[in-house]
């Protein structure tokens, strides 16, 4: 059985909005009497959770609340969450750069932490200079150092500029030499924050790569900070879920990615009961829900792997009869860009709606777009007529990578109309009420 080599343990971190510490001398003195006396923290009794979407109740805070959990060695940690869920304020206390406000972490050997552009850099120096500043702070010895350090410069790529003070380094050069420092400087345990994001594609499987031998082939453990969820799921055996400074999941990385999936739907969800977001003549129709679902679970989901099958149900409520109805969706990039459309006429589906609600299931086999984000937009109309209502970017679809080159005989299958495919798909009228 594997050791443990990193244990979190109740930890929790207390902020005051605004100030260092807790803003006067007079507040942190009162913190520490406590202490002193075994008494609870007098400010952590007023601090609210860590919920960047409620107006502060309090001047306190918690940007972590009670989090628990262990890594073995030899494992690959994932830690995925929203922006400000308190991931980089967590990889801040375990690499001791600031301290907790209630319990410990326990953590075998040393720690290398890579947080952001330059962490441990000293500008001034070269790149020369800091591969033996950072490994001295690691406590290795200067022998140590340079048996490492043309491994080093080559994975950095910064071979030409090794004698050139980092500070004229660009972002993408200094997160390089970064990682390599960090990863070729054999720490027990290795932090990598969202910084990776920083360097080119072909850095990033490079880096993914290195993590892979350190832990496989060293032993040695990763905590892996990223909102790439495909390199989360390459990369990690395990995976925690933080949400609003508390820790919400804690499973293997496949279990983990579907929990923050699943429950991450709502906030790319337009609310279709306000009326500002239709156009159209909503005498006529409007369109009441469009969920996004997981074929096999029927579940909510806006994150799927390439290749994967995708149910879309559309609820309408048809308010007068409408003759020759055409429901349709629209899919387009982040930037607008109309990729394909689904059209219920085009599928055979057609005819008259009588007043009521109407529900209709979209089945999408195998879709072949490459990993980004997609708008889903939907719309009705009375065919040879303008739109009877239509909503703009009403869903948020986000595609990760899986298997590139297994997915991309399916484009073969499609044809192209300028920027758009033509992708089949199976329409089901599912009730009428």
């Amino acid at each position: 059985m594997s050791e443990t080599v990193l244990k979190v343990e109740n930890l929790s971190k207390l902020y005051e909005l605004g100030e260092v510490g807790t803003g006067t001398l007079s507040h942190d003195l009162n913190r520490w009497w406590a202490k002193m006396r075994g008494k609870e923290d007098p400010f952590a009794l007023v601090g609210q959770i860590n919920d960047r979407n409620k107006k502060a109740e309090s001047d306190f805070v918690w940007s972590l609340k009670d989090i628990n959990f262990e890594v073995k060695q030899g494992e690959v940690l994932g830690i995925i969450g929203r922006n400000g869920a308190g991931k980089s304020t967590l990889l801040k206390i375990i690499s001791q750069i600031t301290s907790p406000t209630t319990g410990s972490i326990k953590a075998k050997g040393r720690i290398a932490s890579l947080l952001e552009v330059g962490t441990g850099m000293n500008p001034e120096l070269t790149a020369r200079e800091n591969i033996y500043l950072n490994g001295a702070i690691l406590g290795m010895t200067r022998r140590e150092i340079a048996a490492k350090f043309d491994e080093i410069v080559d994975f950095s790529g910064c071979t030409m500029y090794v004698d050139t003070p980092v500070k004229r380094f660009s972002s993408g050069m200094r997160v390089r030499l970064g990682f390599a420092v960090a990863a070729f400087l054999e720490p027990e345990i290795l932090i990598v924050d969202e910084v990776l994001a920083v360097g080119d594609a072909e850095f990033q499987k490079k880096a993914i790569g290195k993590m892979k031998d350190i832990s496989e082939g060293g032993g040695r453990t990763v905590l892996f900070v990223s909102h790439n969820l495909s390199a989360v799921k390459e990369l990690c055996d395990k995976g925690i879920v933080m949400e609003n400074g508390q820790l919400v999941a804690s499973s293997s990385v496949s279990e983990a990615l579907s929990f923050y999936s699943l429950n991450n739907t709502g906030s790319t969800l337009k609310d279709l009961n306000n009326p500002k977001f239709h156009s159209g003549a909503s005498q006529y129709s409007q369109i009441i829900n469009l969920n996004v679902l997981d074929t096999v679970t029927l579940e909510k989901k806006t994150t799927f792997l390439m290749g994967d099958d995708i149910l879309i149900k559309v609820q309408l409520k048809i308010k007068k009869q409408m003759p020759n109805v055409e429901v349709g969706i629209k899919l387009s990039s982040i930037n607008g860009v109309a990729l394909s459309y689904f059209v219920s006429d085009w599928e055979g589906l057609s005819g008259s709606l009588e007043q009521g609600l109407h529900e209709f299931s979209i089945k999408i086999p195998q879709i072949p777009f490459l990993p980004g984000k997609y708008f889903l937009s939907p719309w009705v109309l009375i065919k040879g007529h303008a739109s009877v209502d239509s909503v703009q970017e009403a869903v948020l679809l986000e595609i990760i990578q899986d298997d590139i080159n297994g997915h991309m005989a399916y484009f073969d299958k499609y044809a192209y109309s300028g920027c758009e495919v033509y992708l089949p798909s199976s329409w089901e009228k599912v009730n009428n009420n």
